[in-house]
């Protein structure tokens, strides 16, 4: 499964779409994901952003061996971006071990 997470943009063939950390967690929960492309700015960030998921992807690698699909990141928002691409890094880098 191959999962989109975006409020705005429209939605690549052969992807799911999801609006919100929690419905792509719960996606990633199944083991199901082989890949993910998050974006950050999600609408209304008290109910989180992109960023979220990939701190809960990084958790579950540490915590109990995740297998983390392939991440990418589609923001526009440069900083935010970079916050997350760094992210990626460490997660893989922690998968690898």
């Amino acid at each position: 499964m191959r999962v989109f997470l975006d409020d705005e943009r429209p939605t690549p063939e052969g992807w799911h779409r999801v609006y919100w950390p929690e419905e792509a967690i719960q996606l990633l929960e199944t083991g199901a994901v082989e890949e993910i492309s998050l974006d950050h700015d999600l609408g209304d960030d008290t109910h989180g952003t992109g960023y979220d998921v990939i701190l809960w992807i990084e958790e579950a690698v540490v915590v109990r061996g995740f297998k983390p699909p392939h991440i990418c990141v589609h923001s526009a928002n440069s900083s935010a971006a970079d916050k997350m691409r760094a992210g990626v890094q460490t997660i893989q880098r922690l998968a690898r071990r």
